[in-house]
Order: C-alpha cells, then sequence, then structure tokens
C-alpha cells in the first residue's frame, strides 16, 4: 500500500458506522444479499432516515449523528456493505460516479502528475482535460495494455495511476496487477485508481490486485434499473479513506437517504441480473462474431485479452462492442433496433444499444479519437435480462434493415462482402 500524505488541515471524524464491522464470511452472492442492521425494530430492510439534522442529547453529549451531509444511517449501513462485499476497510457513498471520482481527483495537488488509459469512460476523460487545462495537473495517456509503455512515462513526480479493465468502450485488458507494482515501485506516494463499473464486485475486486482506491458508478449494475445517480469509493488505507471523507463532508456530496436505500436494494439482486446478463451477452458475442463481425467481448477466446482478464476477473459482464467498417452502416443498425434502447450508460436490467463516438464518448474530439484508433463506426451493446433469443432476432433484423445481411431459407445468416 502507498504511503498517504496528511492534509494539512485537521479533520473531523467520520460516523463508525462506514467501517465494516467484519470482511466476508460467505461466498459473493450470498453477501450480497445478507445485511447486518442496528436498527432497534429489526427490521429486514434498513430504514430511510429521511432527516437533515439529528437531535443531540446535550451541548456536551453529542451523538454519533449530528447532519445528513455529514453521515446518515443509511448512507452508514449502505457504506459499511459495500466495505465488505468490496474487500475494502472502508466505502464512501456520493452522488454519481463522476463525483466520485471528482472526489478522488482531489487528491492531485497543482503539478502533480496522472497517468490515464487511452480508452476510457467519456466523463472521466472530459474531467481529466478540465484537471490539465484549468489546474496545472499534468495527465499522460497511454496504452494501458501495454504495461511496458506505462513503465516508460511512470516518474517520481505520478501521484496518480487511473486504469479501467475492461476499458470502456474499446473492451481492452489491462494489467491491474503488474500496472499497480510498477506504479509503488516507481513511486511508493503514487495512488492506482480503479474503474471497476464495468466488472462490478461480482465479477471482481481490484483491491485485491493492489490498487489503492476502487470506485464504480452505482447508477449501473449495482443499482441495476438507472432509476438513481450514485457512486461509491473504496479503500483499504483507512488514512486514506480519511482523506476522502473529509473532501465529502466540505463539499457535501454523500449519497442522499433515499437514493442510499434504493441503492441497498438494488445490490442485493445484483447476482441474479448480472449472471442472466452476462449468459445473455455471450449468446450475443457469439452470434455476433459467427455472422462475421469483429467483436469485442472477453468472454470470447478470440479476445487478445482473454487469459489476462480471466486471470483478474470471475466473469465476462455484459457490455460488449462490434465494427461493421462503415458509420452510416452502425448507424442504420442501431436506430433499426427496437428491443435494444439506444441510450447511455450500461448495467439496466433494459439492453441498450449506442455509439460511442456520438453518444457517451462524443466529448472526446475526432482527431483524439483518431490518434487513440478509436473507431467511429463502434457499436457498444449493453445486454439486459430479457430472453436472449429475442434480442438476437431484435439484431437480425435491424442487421437485414441495414442491409449487413441477407438470411437464406434455411434462417442462416450472411454477412454481405
Amino acid at each position: 500500500m502507498s504511503a498517504i500524505a496528511k492534509p494539512e488541515e485537521a479533520k473531523p471524524p467520520s460516523p463508525a458506522p462506514s467501517s465494516p464491522r467484519q470482511k466476508k464470511a460467505y461466498a459473493i452472492d450470498t453477501e450480497l444479499v445478507y445485511t447486518e442492521s442496528s436498527d432497534q425494530y429489526r427490521s429486514s430492510s434498513v430504514p430511510i432516515y429521511q432527516t437533515a439534522t439529528f437531535k443531540q442529547d446535550s451541548l456536551t453529549n453529542m451523538g454519533e449523528y449530528d447532519y445528513t451531509r455529514s453521515g446518515n444511517p443509511t448512507r452508514s449501513h449502505l457504506e459499511r456493505h459495500m466495505a465488505k462485499i468490496m474487500n475494502a476497510s472502508r466505502a464512501l457513498a456520493v452522488s454519481s460516479g463522476m463525483t466520485a471520482m471528482d472526489v478522488i481527483a482531489r487528491l492531485l495537488k497543482p503539478g502533480d502528475e496522472v497517468i490515464a488509459g487511452d480508452d476510457l469512460y467519456g466523463g472521466t476523460n472530459r474531467l481529466l482535460k478540465y484537471l490539465s487545462t484549468n489546474q496545472n495537473i499534468k495527465v499522460k495517456h497511454v496504452d494501458t495494455t501495454n504495461n511496458a509503455a506505462v513503465e516508460a512515462v511512470l516518474s517520481p513526480n505520478t501521484r496518480m495511476v487511473l486504469l479501467e479493465s475492461p476499458t470502456n468502450p474499446l473492451i481492452k485488458i489491462v494489467d491491474i496487477r503488474g500496472l499497480t507494482a510498477a506504479a509503488h515501485k516507481r513511486n511508493p506516494n503514487a495512488i492506482v485508481v480503479v474503474d471497476n463499473t464495468m466488472m462490478s464486485p461480482l465479477l471482481m475486486s481490484p483491491l485485491d490486485l493492489g490498487a489503492d482506491i476502487v470506485y464504480e458508478s452505482g447508477t449501473k449494475y449495482l443499482s441495476g434499473h438507472h432509476d438513481i445517480m450514485a457512486g461509491v469509493i473504496a479503500v483499504n488505507s483507512l488514512e486514506l479513506g480519511e482523506q476522502l471523507f473529509f473532501t465529502i463532508n466540505a463539499s457535501g456530496c454523500g449519497l442522499s437517504p433515499f437514493d442510499s436505500w434504493l441503492l441497498l436494494r438494488g445490490v442485493k439482486t445484483l447476482a441474479v441480473r448480472l449472471e442472466k446478463q452476462q449468459s445473455n451477452a455471450e449468446l450475443i458475442a457469439a452470434f455476433l462474431e459467427g455472422a462475421g463481425f469483429k467483436v469485442r467481448y472477453p468472454g470470447l477466446k478470440s479476445h487478445p485479452g482473454y487469459d489476462l482478464h480471466w486471470s483478474m476477473a470471475r466473469g465476462a459482464g455484459a457490455v460488449l462492442s462490434l465494427e461493421t467498417g462503415s458509420v452510416e452502416v452502425s448507424e442504420r443498425i442501431v436506430e433499426a433496433t427496437r428491443i435494444w434502447g439506444i441510450s447511455v450508460s450500461f448495467g439496466c436490467v433494459n439492453s441498450l444499444i449506442s455509439m460511442p463516438c456520438k453518444m457517451s464518448h462524443a466529448s472526446i474530439d475526432p482527431k483524439t479519437r483518431a490518434e487513440r484508433d478509436f473507431p467511429e463506426d463502434l457499436i457498444r451493446l449493453c445486454v439486459g435480462i430479457e430472453n436472449p433469443y429475442d434480442l438476437i432476432e431484435d439484431l437480425k433484423i435491424a442487421l437485414v434493415k441495414a442491409e449487413v445481411v441477407t438470411i437464406d431459407d434455411e434462417g442462416n445468416i450472411h454477412k454481405k462482402a
């Protein structure tokens, strides 16, 4: 674990329940559902403490909570639960995935250096661009699938290394374990941050691979229904956790009580949702690859990062992308689908389809996308829990309408040259 510099200003203590009482004792799918609560009535569902303030016994006998911005029993219960399933010493819940990244970025000071991937979520790229333009943070984008390329730019000034695996949306695989070790060797004070939204705690535990900070957009798989915005940060260093809490408390971006309750409810069904989504994705990826498309999905043995991915993860996830060779063709396919909703984001029980260059990653300018070998025709599929054969049939119809394939009398699909 890298050493963390102490901030100059003293921090108020955070509510004790935001640290877990115990590490995992059962399999992950059991732990997702099994929660412990100190509720006086032993409620099966943790109560929603929908209050801004808490009354105190006296001026000299202050209780554990005083103001929901600083701590709330419902949020603390969620944070305990998330720390347990993320194999963390502490978890913190905030108002969105990008809020989580913003809180983490406030560990940086002018002149610090950040190394990030050349394929990462568009919102993360936008925040890094802002930091480099306005706050004198030096950001270096590099192909994080190439360990040697990352090691070549690591320096004693490297304060943070930001990783995704699989990357979004090119589904590239990153050696989290190897890069974490390299970063800490080059600079013991470097902080390795992993965005684990694509995998969720069910499929990967980056803290176990050596990462210092893991964060996820709770809007995606953790919630599963795209009805809330949320973010979760997890750490094993309690000192680092206090630094992050200080920012959350000072800025007031902690997750609201009601959204904390909704997120906890969503987490309990993560295993059944994602297992179904993943099995659907495997069938769809195989169908598209069999139809002659270049498919990016770590569940396919044709994926160049297949072995590396499975050395770190417990599943392939439910996001895949494909290339058609033509932007116009990709547009026709996307707009011809019916079950697949045209939308950004992923992790929902509903299947979604998008063209990242026109949607989630449109904030990355075309010149930068070209420099990073980002296919403009890329289609991203975020697989839901519907019947997989309905999803495949909907894709078949879209492919025919887009004049990409033909189907013979026996129902076999043939990709046009």
